[in-house]
């Protein structure tokens, strides 16, 4: 009876792929022609025939699933097949591997080929195939295999994900994507701006990001495809060293240290979590189990360095080596050896040393006795309370469709299910002081995670969750290390439902990257593209322009700069600054002040003391021209993403500068727009806030 419910469960989940990626299909070939209907007789006949292979895979399904033994003399031809290629099997699953990646990411069908049905189906066909070349012996593949070959495609998608944005294209690839790397170059990149040397440029950015994100800049004649490139690397890298760091202990198996690493970046990668952060994680893993003469004024560092990069990281080190080092302890007749608890101790209190108290030493000496920067707990309620709690962001809404609560939910409950089976069921012993070691930091990281996430200008993703998805992967090393690396070896024997919470915790953080993978490099094939697509218009395939459009971007502000500055104005990018940064735009003078993600963040804690330099500065027009993203001044509410965002923006940046400064020009195709002063401003004081 629980077999057949098993076969049954996999079936229906087979044919609803089935179906659904079938509409996909309809909807590409339908408005293709007038054979039938809106069909093409190509199209139509492809869709026909889409149609039937789908009818007989489920067939095939259902014979497969309860008449296997039919096609024994098949499984024995097809694995002597497989035995007689040798190496050349490692080829040919090498180019099944990256064949999905190529086809979405790499051409133009990628394009046409978006229903994310069909991708999954695809992505489903490639496991099989992998898990088959993966296999030796008689049988074609197991649950080993096939849960391995999930594991390796989803890792790819997710890898190959962040490369999609590497490109040359000067413009900005996002709302603040050209100004960050603008910020990233400042620590090692100075030199690239005409700017007085004694005086700081001061960008939102903490040093951390800045020095990970800015060491291309050490090296001269960096271009802009380089420093993409790179940005990709360290939103992947800093995962893999966490990984490989914290399944340490199991290097003697290579291939099963490699796959961990693995998990841990998919993991990581739905949140996602900045560099810095991960860093330190690796920090604490690598700390783990050390001797105390070395391990405390590691640990000490390791949360100072979390205390500069974000405020909010003070205590993450410390409590994550509590955790590790109570939880991850041997039990001695199911109790703690007085050794596990002073080392626990003494790390966790280093760590909230190095990241609470070292700070206002270090300020106490830097600043000469007077009073420092550094956070207290008094400055962390006061900056979390500065802007306001949008609490419906928890819930599903247009900046997160899912809404916080359900889309950790998703990311995290098929782990969460597979620890609460390994506890049960007795595989995970823990005492009473190890459970509360793992639940209480993981809920105290859950707690500040879901409040950061309310604050304005956040709750688009998961990423204010980073504390507590670390504290889960570490709960996971510890389980792991605790005498259930066998378990993990014996997948055939799982219960169905662990089954499926084990594929889910694989695929879930590989789907979104297989559903957003696509090329944004054809603009040449727009015409056909939008009969298969269904797109409504060029813009809407958002493409990257065409060379000659980007060079007349170009040509027209190199033109509107100059002409400025012979009439002795400054000039203010307000947004674009990596145009300044890459060469794009040279000789210019660099107004530092009033960048745009400065402006936002002022924006969003309404810090009037803040804006008066500004709007005193665009009152008496200062400049001659700002280059901007095009300024508008629609209120928007919640039902619109960053509905709250825009209207803060809108309130404290684009009304005062539309009323002291009108467009002069507007590269839609680029998204930049060129401002100039208005001859005769009209009541701009009392638009003000």
């Amino acid at each position: 009876m629980k077999k057949n419910f098993d076969r049954f469960s996999i079936l229906i989940i087979f044919i609803y792929l089935i179906v659904k990626s079938c509409f996909g299909f309809q909807n590409i070939a339908w408005g293709t022609g007038t054979w039938r209907g809106e069909y093409s007789l190509k199209w139509g006949a492809a869709f026909l025939v889409y149609m039937a292979v789908g009818v007989c895979a489920i067939v095939l399904a259902i014979f497969l699933l309860w008449r296997q033994e039919r096609f024994q003399s098949l499984f024995d031809r097809m694995t002597a097949f497989r035995e007689r290629m040798g190496y050349m099997r490692w080829l040919a699953a090498l180019l099944v591997f990256i064949a999905p990646v190529w086809f979405f990411q790499y051409t133009p069908w990628g394009l046409v080929f978006n229903d994310i049905y069909m991708r999954v189906l695809i992505w489903f066909f490639v496991v099989l195939t992998l898990a088959f070349f993966m296999k030796r012996g008689n049988a074609l593949f197991s649950w080993n295999e096939f849960v391995a070959a999930i594991l390796l495609t989803s890792s790819l998608f997710v890898i190959m994900e962040p490369f999609m944005n590497v490109t040359d294209y000067p413009f900005s690839l996002g709302w603040s994507e050209g100004n960050r790397m603008w910020d990233y170059s400042i620590l090692f990149g100075r030199h690239l701006y005409d700017y007085p040397a004694d005086r700081e440029i001061v960008v939102l950015l903490d040093i951390g990001r800045k020095f990970i994100g800015g060491l291309p800049f050490i090296f001269p004649g960096v271009t802009i495809g380089m420093e993409r490139f790179w940005i990709a690397l360290t939103v992947l890298i800093p995962y893999l060293l966490l990984g490989i760091a914290i399944f340490r202990f199991i290097r003697s198996d290579k291939k099963m240290w490699l796959l961990a690493a693995l998990w841990v970046l998919i993991f990581l990668k739905q949140g996602p979590i900045h560099p810095p952060l991960v860093f330190c994680a690796a920090a604490v893993a690598l700390i783990w189990q050390r001797p105390l003469w070395l391990a405390l004024p590691l640990i000490t560092l390791t949360g100072y360095a979390a205390e500069q990069s974000r405020f909010t990281w003070l205590f993450a080190p410390g409590m994550w080596i509590g955790m590790l080092e109570l939880a991850g302890a041997v039990l001695q007749n199911k109790k703690l050896d007085r050794n596990s608890w002073i080392r626990a101790i003494l790390l966790s209190l280093a760590g909230a040393v190095g990241g609470y108290v070292v700070p206002k030493i270090v300020d106490f000496f830097a600043s000469n006795a007077s009073a420092g920067t550094a956070v207290s707990v008094g400055d962390i309620a006061s900056i979390v309370s500065d802007q306001p709690l949008l609490w419906y962001r928890l819930f599903p809404n247009a900046t997160y469709g899912t809404g916080i609560l359900a889309g950790l939910s998703i990311a995290t409950l098929p782990l969460i299910v597979i620890l609460f089976h390994l506890a049960v069921r007795k595989k995970w012993a823990l005492n009473m002081w190890q459970a509360l070691a793992i639940t209480l930091p993981l809920l105290a990281f859950l707690m500040v995670g879901l409040v950061v996430s309310t604050k304005i200008g956040g709750g688009g993703d998961l990423h204010n969750m980073d504390m507590f998805l670390i504290g889960l992967v570490f709960t996971m090393a510890i389980a792991w290390r605790r005498n259930t690396e066998e378990w993990f070896a014996k997948i055939d024997a799982f219960p169905f439902w662990i089954k499926l919470a084990l594929v889910l915790s694989l695929t879930l953080p590989g789907l979104r990257s297989v559903e957003v993978m696509r090329s944004h490099n054809f603009g040449e094939d727009a015409s056909w593209l939008m009969i298969l697509t269904d797109a409504p218009t060029e813009k809407s395939l958002d493409m990257y322009p065409t060379q000659a459009v980007t060079d007349a971007a170009l040509k027209t502000i190199r033109a509107e700069v100059a002409l400025a500055q012979s009439q002795g104005g400054e000039v203010l990018f307000l947004d674009q600054r990596q145009l300044l940064t890459f060469g794009f735009i040279t000789n210019v003078p660099l107004v530092a002040e009033y960048e745009k993600k400065f402006l936002m963040d002022e924006a969003l804690s309404s810090n009037s003391a803040y804006f008066e330099n500004f709007y005193l500065d665009i009152s008496v027009q200062r400049f001659a021209l700002i280059i901007s993203e095009p300024l508008r001044s629609p209120i928007k509410d919640s039902s619109y993403q960053f509905g709250e965002e825009n209207n803060a923006w809108v309130k404290w940046v684009s009304n005062p500068l539309l009323c002291y400064y009108e467009p002069k020009i507007t590269l839609k195709e680029v998204g930049v727009q060129l401002l100039v002063p208005k001859h005769q401003p009209t009541n701009c004081p009392a638009q003000l806030p």
